[in-house]
């Protein structure tokens, strides 16, 4: 029996005529492209005709999913644009002291 399911970003699918798991990335409704991602990391893209003739069910995040290498790219591009706020943070606080040197030195003339 085929369950014919509209792809859903983030959700997870079995493809019972291989038996691979696999989730969706995203849905380019304009190119009609699906763009999956399977256990071992590897990507691929599928037009939404071959989606709709793919016996699929819908499952649960595997256990132990470590994620993609795209999240976490995206996590390290998190962490260092953290990491750059926290260093113009503390270049604005060089700026404070420097202007009250500034102001110590006129006080002087």
């Amino acid at each position: 029996m085929s369950r014919d399911y509209e792809p859903a970003t983030g959700q997870w699918y079995e493809n019972l005529e291989e038996e691979e798991s696999f989730r969706v990335l995203s849905v380019d409704e304009d190119s009609e492209l699906v763009e999956i991602e399977y256990l071992d990391g590897d990507i691929e893209e599928i037009d939404l005709e071959t989606w709709h003739e793919m016996d699929l069910e819908r499952i649960e995040e595997p256990e132990g999913w470590a994620g993609s290498a795209k999240e976490e790219e995206d996590e390290e591009d998190e962490e260092e644009e953290e990491e750059d706020d926290d260093d113009w943070d503390d270049d604005d606080d060089d700026l404070d002291e420097d202007e009250e040197d500034e102001d110590e030195d006129r006080d002087e003339y």
